[in-house]
């Protein structure tokens, strides 16, 4: 008759025991989140303050180009570079190459001695991603004028820069210092009949830049589709 009170007193202890466990694992598992969240947010905010600010260092990169050949950026150190964030996919896009305007722009850099490199940033998954040969054709035909145009599937230097749109630009000076970021021109639409109204950002720096002028526009706001980085 006594051991009911002790297997009582037993198992009220071992109820407490799996309370104490469970309310432990409870606390971990929310610890660990809060970590994870914590470092995700770090991360983030390290890549948010890792883009640069016009006048600031350039990140160097490594890509292949559609052909693959590589490139680095800091080979090119002693000449400007405008990286131009590109996708066939995107309306924005074919406006300023389909009229022409992207390709003159271009080749009026690409005259002046400039490197020019396109960089698709559009991840494998995405439907509107072009394959090296594809995106070659594309550029040929529409008699693109750039360097090398660069894949960048996995995102890594669209995020450096903080690339947000298709078209995206951004000018480096000979010393390797970003001094332009932004759009192409001055009207943001998809219609190509604005082209002729609107300021060519990318000429007005490069000539400007070319002539020992300040850059009077360095920073405008980009226009075009959003990119499709790699989740």
């Amino acid at each position: 008759m006594s051991a009911a009170p002790t297997n009582t007193a037993t198992q009220r202890s071992l109820r407490a025991a799996r309370q104490a466990r469970a309310a432990l694992s409870r606390a971990s598992r929310r610890a660990v989140m809060a970590a994870a969240m914590a470092l995700g947010a770090s991360l983030l905010m390290a890549q948010a303050q890792a883009a640069p600010a016009v006048g600031q260092k350039a990140p160097d990169f490594v890509a292949v180009d559609t052909s693959g050949q590589r490139h680095k950026l800091s080979d090119f150190a002693g000449k400007y570079v405008v990286l131009e964030w590109t996708n066939p996919g995107c309306p924005f896009v074919r406006k300023h190459y389909g009229s022409g305007n992207m390709p003159a722009t271009q080749k009026t850099a690409t005259d002046k001695g400039v490197v020019w490199l396109a960089v698709n940033s559009t991840e494998r998954a995405a439907s509107d991603y072009l394959a090296p040969d594809k995106l070659a054709a594309w550029m040929k035909e529409h008699k693109a004028a750039a360097t090398a145009v660069l894949m960048d599937e996995d995102g890594m230097i669209g995020q450096a820069y903080g690339a947000r749109t298709t078209p995206h630009l951004f000018i480096i000076d000979p010393q390797g210092t970003l001094v332009y970021a932004g759009g192409i021109d001055s009207i943001p639409s998809a219609r190509a009949s604005d082209i002729a109204q609107a300021t060519n950002y990318v000429n007005q720096a490069l000539g400007e830049a070319f002539g020992g002028k300040t850059i009077s526009a360095a920073n405008t706001k980009p226009y075009g589709c959003t990119i499709k980085y790699k989740a």
